[in-house]
């Protein structure tokens, strides 16, 4: 997404309580791009970064991960390396569900505890793994509000495209038949599983 498009949405969202922002990925660009951009509106997000990645071209270093926390933002886990995690093996659950969270908690000097499902892709049993691995709040790309006491958060990932309008209906609430199909993808995801 481009700088303007990116600044009309912080613009569109810097007086909503009810609106939070994230990140996936552990881009470089959160640090040199949204970070100034957030901090000159009051704003602040969870940043969701992919640990294995830490330090690749493109991507945050351990030094900006700090920056971000320095700066009030929150960090979470993205995983190890963008897997989708209805198809991970035992070691590479290890890999997206310890290791990552230890390697950001060793660099954030707290806990790490949140993550933000790759791909928006889960079922009961990737869910069963992140309540196991005492995960407190797990994001989707689901799409849509969330309550905001609810440990699965479903989220509106922003498009490369969008206008103004699109920010509003974003925006909007919802009508009866988009809540009920959100809901109804939300259920089978939730109780699919191999």
């Amino acid at each position: 997404m481009d700088v303007d498009r990116f600044e009309r949405v912080l613009d569109a969202v810097a007086d909503r309580p009810d609106v939070r922002l994230t990140f996936d990925d552990g881009n470089a660009s959160d640090v040199e791009t949204a970070l100034p951009r957030l901090l000159a509106r009051g704003l602040t997000a969870e940043f969701f970064v992919l640990a294995g990645r830490l330090g690749e071209p493109g991507r945050l270093t351990a030094d900006g991960v700090r920056e971000l926390v320095d700066s009030g933002m929150t960090v979470g886990s993205h995983g190890w390396a963008h897997r989708d995690w209805r198809r991970l093996t035992a070691t590479q659950v290890g890999e997206e569900l310890v290791r990552a969270h230890d390697v950001l908690s060793q660099i954030t000097g707290a806990p790490v505890t949140r993550v933000a499902v790759p791909f928006g892709s889960y079922d009961r049993h990737v869910l069963r793994r992140l309540r196991r691995a005492a995960v407190t709040r797990a994001y989707t790309s689901d799409g849509g509000p969330a309550r905001p006491d609810a440990w699965l958060q479903a989220r509106t990932s922003l498009r490369h495209d969008l206008d103004d309008a699109w920010i509003a209906r974003v925006l909007a609430p919802p009508g009866p038949a988009l809540r009920l199909r959100r809901a109804a993808a939300r259920l089978v995801k939730r109780t699919r599983g191999r």
